[in-house]
């Protein structure tokens, strides 16, 4: 059975990361966007990162402008954009693409384990997030308008399990 742990993923200043570095850590995984009404969401995650990083979360935001064309800057841009404005200490990662055929091979495998509402393994918009427990498997698919703070609970479940 595949787990999270069996992919790679390249940080935002192309460094190559595989996720196996995380294994026994609860990973936060969401697609972000610096110009989107979601934006804002960023503090939140940062808050998240900030409160439980100790405990074992770990966020990786993966860039994307698959949505409206939110996300159009470069790698470098993104980074400065969230460090500046949100404070981000969480692992940013590449710009990639999250839906369609070019869709990265974490994404895909992602959208299999937690399909979305009726069973669709699109992503919708920016800011949808995936819960990882520590075992590497998806443990719940959040939508965008799920607040980083209403994941608190389910969060907190998962580091202790």
């Amino acid at each position: 059975m595949a787990s999270i742990y069996d992919f790679t993923a390249q940080a935002i200043d192309g460094q190559a990361i595989s996720l196996g570095d995380y294994r026994g850590r609860v990973l936060l995984i969401v697609n972000t966007a610096s110009k989107c009404g979601f934006t804002p969401q960023f503090a939140g995650l940062e808050e998240l990162h900030q409160r439980y990083a100790d405990e074992g979360l770990s966020i990786l935001g993966f860039p994307s402008n698959q949505f409206g064309g939110q996300d159009p800057g470069s790698n470098d841009e993104i980074g400065a954009f969230c460090t500046k404005n949100y404070g981000v200490s969480f692992q940013m990662m590449e710009k990639i693409a999250v839906k369609g055929d070019d869709a990265a091979p974490l994404y895909r495998w992602l959208v299999q384990e937690k399909p979305g509402l009726l069973g669709s393994t699109a992503i919708k918009w920016n800011f949808t997030k995936f819960l990882v427990g520590r075992d590497g498997q998806v443990i719940k698919r959040y939508a965008p308008l799920d607040t980083p703070a209403s994941l608190a609970k389910d969060i907190e479940a998962a580091l202790r399990g």
